[in-house]
Formats: structure tokens, sequence, C-alpha cells
């Protein structure tokens, strides 16, 4: 589910900053400028690591920001296809069942991916599963789920033109999970 990257960047250090330690104040911009932040191809960034190497400050002319070559790792949230997780049901669609962790709320469970027999009750906004005995069980909002991860989808995400005309392009999240609960002891924990 977590993985540590290495990442080479420069990181610049405004002048406010100098009464911190070197390290600290390079801690603290790396956390600024990365994390929640997502790294195409690599995950979304959760945090500084350690510090593996750093060059000496060059002082930029007409802006007083030390600029500092870094090489460094970080803690990335990428969990791996056929992990299974846990998390909470966000809400129901007929696309089917968004899932959120404490700190990702990208996942996206499709109704082709629910298990056999699963279908959407559209009075209450909710999905339901039938079971072999003939109960009927509920996906409810709120409920703690287990799922495997099946594929991820990357969205690059390119910047907003000036308002021209009236057409407003969807914005996709730069990184979201697609997971599924089709085998026993997949869905809500209640269950099993």
């Amino acid at each position: 589910m977590f993985i540590l990257t290495t990442i080479s960047d420069l990181i610049q250090i405004a002048p406010q900053d100098f009464s911190k330690f070197s390290a600290v104040a390079i801690e603290d911009n790396i956390n600024e400028k990365y994390a929640n932040k997502v790294i195409q191809k690599i995950g979304l960034c959760i945090s500084f690591y350690d510090l593996l190497e750093s060059s000496d400050g060059l002082i930029g002319h007409g802006t007083g920001l030390v600029n500092v070559n870094v090489k460094f790792r970080m803690i990335v949230f990428r969990p791996f296809k056929g992990e299974i997780m846990l998390g909470k049901i966000a809400s129901g669609t007929e696309l089917g069942i968004k899932i959120g962790v404490e700190f990702f709320n990208d996942i996206l469970i499709p109704p082709e991916l629910l298990l056999p027999g699963a279908k959407f009750d559209y009075s209450d906004q909710v999905w339901t599963w039938d079971n072999d005995d003939g109960t009927t069980l509920y996906f409810d909002v709120g409920e703690l789920v287990r799922f495997r991860i099946e594929a991820e989808e990357w969205h690059d995400q390119i910047p907003n033109g000036p308002d021209s005309d009236q057409t407003v392009t969807e914005r996709k999240a730069p990184y979201s999970i697609i997971g599924s609960m089709q085998m026993g002891g997949l869905g809500p924990i209640t269950w099993w």
C-alpha cells in the first residue's frame, strides 16, 4: 500500500526559514511542495521520509532564495494490483460504489466487479445483494468494507484555458483506483 520513492529536485528556501536548521528547512519545504500531491505513474505523496543528499545552497540573484539540489525519499500511497484493503462506503450510484480510506477517496467499485446478483435500489439509492439463502444484504453508506485492487487510472491534469465560451470540461481525479468485491470475504465486513 505504501512505497518509498526516491526523488531529486531543486528546493528553494525563503529568507524567513534561515533561522531553522538546514535539514529542518529543507524537510519543511519538501513537505510543502510534495505532501498530498499526486505524481503521475508514482502515486499520492504522503510525507517526507529521509534526506539522502543535498548540495551547498546558492543564493538566487534578486530573490534572496537559497537554491539547494536535494535527493530524498517520500512515502507514497500506491496499492498494488491484487491487494486487499479496508475502506468505508462513501456513496452508491448506478455507476458503482465509491469507497474512501482515511486520506484517499477516489476508489470505485463498478457494477460488473460487485458480487454476482448485486443490483442498485433506486428508491433507497443503495446497492443490494441477494445471497443464496434469499436474504437481501445492503451496501450501506459509511459501512466498513473489504475490497480488492484491480486497476489504477491516471489522468494528466492540464491547466484550464481562458473562459471563451460556455463549455465546461469535466476534470477527472489525477489518480483513481478501480476495485472489486467479487470474491467471498469481500464486501461489508459485518456480512462475514
